[in-house]
């Protein structure tokens, strides 16, 4: 036809719209006229704005859309996905310490402490495990030991690694301060032999407790201990950035060992109380006042901070307040001298079973070992069951025994003569207590009636204790006695055998009756030696 259609919303002046192409502009789009187009759209294609986008006529169009494809707008989603991407932060770098925790020398380190403490302390549980206090000197010797030398040692290896790895030029540019870099190093590390230790002391206190049944550990020691470990990583750490040498860690380390071992000398109780780590507990006689853990940590800390701070802060000046607190602590320390000890109360109190003859007691600290004590004695009471003048108990105090008790045999220490509750020899044991009921009197020798008593006490102590391991002992004595031709030995010997035959041949009334007049006299010796009966 000879007409042309107006220009119109999606329609180009002097084209005609191709048979079922339908003008689609997105609402609000302005269509301009003056925008040359190269091609006619294709059937069927929809040309699709973004909602509120306006379209620029004066921009060029190299191609029209393709049959079933929509233009994308400039801010539709492809478009926005960069945008999107940009706005998102970057993941946080982890922090330095992080970084020194996880990939440094410090996991290291605190494992290979564990390890060493972990084993001296199995090495010796036998001697500690069943006593707060043995245990607790025991860690403490081990951390003074070993600990305070490979602190000291670890921190210096890492304060000489910037020299080593040659980072010193690279660690000056960086914009952290001086002190902030020291503590980034040294502070992982310090926590490493610090954690170790609690570790190590937490199964111990764990092992020792199903044996130990009266008093308890005292926190501050321990606290004061793992805060004396940090402190000496961090000495150790200024020394080894002071003097970056490779001898520098060994010889801090023997000088720790050597300062281990010089705690232990009498003659220098002074400057041992200085030590790091030291703590003089042996046994469950004495206990730590609470305090004196939290001063040595106080003083070893404060020359830690002082050094730290001489050398990095940027006042130096500072450096004094921890030095000042450290030599307070240091001169209440020399001060105090023993009084960081103090008697333990249970020590002087004792348990007693009372359905034996003798009564058996044990020293208030060890409890637990009483059932195990009348165990092992029950052969001996049993014996003198119904007997009369028999002392009223076995005592175990630190005092001598009065005139009307007995000295139990020793329980301690841990180690010697009992373990995990139970007594190492109970044949020995027992014999101990049958001998320390009987007295033997060794000033009787200058008393005509001297051959008469020592034949009865040894048949009354070979009565009281028939299967004792010393039994052995004296067969041998008699052989040797017989091989050398002595002859006031050999009659010694029999004269004991004969007493010996008399006092079991004898009923048990009788035997009674004798052993109750026996131990009325069993403290006489001297001209009242002849009151002794006779066997």
């Amino acid at each position: 036809m000879g007409t042309s259609l107006p220009v119109g919303a999606g329609a180009t002046a002097g084209t005609s719209p191709t048979a079922g192409a339908r003008p689609a502009t997105a609402a609000g789009a302005t269509a301009d006229a003056r925008t040359p187009t190269s091609a006619p759209p294709t059937a069927g294609a929809r040309p699709a704005a973004a909602a509120g986008a306006t379209a620029d006529a004066r921009t060029p169009v190299s191609a029209s859309p393709t049959a079933g494809a929509s233009p994308t707008a400039g801010t539709g989603p492809t478009a926005a996905a960069p945008l999107r991407a940009a706005a998102r932060p970057a993941a946080a770098a982890p922090h330095p310490l992080r970084i020194e925790f996880r990939r440094g020398f410090a996991p290291w380190a605190a494992a290979a402490l564990l390890l060493a403490l972990a084993w001296a302390l199995a090495a010796t549980a036998s001697q500690w495990q069943g006593s707060w206090g043995d245990t607790t000197g025991r860690l403490s010797s081990a951390a003074g030991a070993i600990g305070v030398p490979f602190a000291l040692a670890t921190g210096a290896w890492q304060g000489g690694r910037e020299r080593r790895l040659r980072m010193t030029e690279l660690r000056a540019t960086t914009p952290r301060p001086p002190l902030a870099q020291l503590l980034t190093a040294a502070l992982p590390l310090a926590c490493g032999p610090a954690a170790a230790y609690l570790v190590v002391a937490a199964g111990a206190l764990l092992a020792c407790a199903p044996y130990a049944s009266a008093g308890g550990p005292v926190p501050t020691v321990f606290a004061g201990t793992a805060l004396s470990l940090a402190a000496c990583t961090l000495l150790g750490h200024v020394a080894g950035r002071v003097m970056p040498w490779r001898l520098t860690a060994p010889a801090l380390a023997i000088c720790g060992y050597v300062l281990a071992g010089a705690s232990t000398l009498h003659a220098w109780s002074g400057p041992a109380d200085l030590a790091p780590a030291h703590l003089p507990l042996r046994g469950d006689a004495d206990v730590p006042v609470w305090w004196y853990p939290l001063v040595s940590a106080l003083w070893v800390t404060g020359l830690a901070a002082a050094a730290v701070l001489a050398h990095s802060a940027r006042r130096r000046v500072t450096a004094l307040l921890p030095l000042a607190a450290s030599f307070a602590a240091a001169a209440l320390l020399l001060h105090t001298g023993d009084g960081v000890l103090r008697d333990n109360p249970l020590a002087h109190r004792q348990v007693c079973d009372d359905s034996t003859t003798p009564h058996v007691c044990v020293n208030a600290t060890r409890p637990d070992l009483l059932p195990e004590a009348v165990r092992v004695l029950s052969g001996v009471t049993a014996r003198l069951k119904g007997v009369q003048n028999v002392p009223v108990r076995f005592e175990d105090l630190p005092r001598r025994p009065r005139g009307d008790e007995a000295e139990l045999p020793l329980l301690t220490p841990l180690g010697w003569w009992s373990v995990r509750g139970r007594v190492i020899d109970p044949q020995g044991f027992a014999r101990q207590g049958a001998l320390n009921l009987v007295r033997v009197r060794p000033e009787c020798g200058r008393t005509p009636d001297a051959r008469r008593v020592q034949a009865t006490d040894g048949a009354v102590l070979r009565w009281l204790a028939p299967r004792s391991a010393w039994r052995d002992d004296r067969e041998r004595s008699v052989a040797s006695a017989r091989e050398r031709h002595d002859t006031g030995e050999t009659a010694r010997f029999r004269a004991e055998d004969t007493a010996y035959a008399r006092l079991t041949a004898m009923t048990d009334a009788e035997r009674r009756s004798f052993l109750s007049r026996y131990f009325a006299t069993v403290q006489a010796c001297g001209p009242g030696a002849s009151e002794v009966p006779s066997l």
